[in-house]
């Protein structure tokens, strides 16, 4: 694991230290990879959505992937 040093506004800040103080979060560092965690869980489900609304507007892609990727 490796460590970042980030600046954050002071209301991150007591975003973080109230979700230490609440236990939802067991420290600091843990709140923040949480937060990460679920932004990537989000930018996942928004890429599901958006390739559902391709498919539904007929811009899907069909056929083998193996040979589609050979043209690619």
């Amino acid at each position: 694991m490796t460590t970042l040093s980030v600046p954050i506004t002071s209301e991150q800040e007591r975003f973080i230290n109230n979700l230490v103080r609440s236990g939802k979060a067991a420290n600091k560092a843990h709140a923040v990879r949480y937060a990460l965690q679920r932004l990537a869980e989000e930018e996942a489900i928004n890429a599901v959505l958006a390739a559902e609304s391709e498919l539904a507007a007929g811009r899907g892609v069909r056929g083998d992937l193996k040979k589609l990727l050979k043209k690619i």
